[in-house]
């Protein structure tokens, strides 16, 4: 069975919703720092969601979307679920 240490460049997963929050927080005009802040991490974890390199657990997700404005979907997929 494989495990997240068999992608050298972070999990699928990880990846795909970083760059989502990192986007979504662009848009939204908020902070590193400020986002941090609303999800009690430090900026660098911050940073390494973002980059997905570090996985966002779903209560920082429901913080993450809250804080962003989102639907929790917005984080999960490009597209809402039926």
């Amino acid at each position: 069975m494989g495990s997240v240490l068999d992608f050298p460049q972070g999990d699928p997963q990880d990846l795909a919703v970083g760059a989502r929050l990192q986007r979504w927080r662009r848009v939204r005009l908020i902070s590193i720092e400020d986002l941090a802040v609303k999800l009690k991490v430090t900026p660098e974890t911050l940073r390494r969601i973002e980059a997905g390199h570090e996985h966002l657990n779903s209560a920082a997700m429901g913080a993450a979307t809250t804080a962003l404005g989102l639907p929790l979907w917005a984080l999960a997929s490009d597209t809402p679920a039926d």
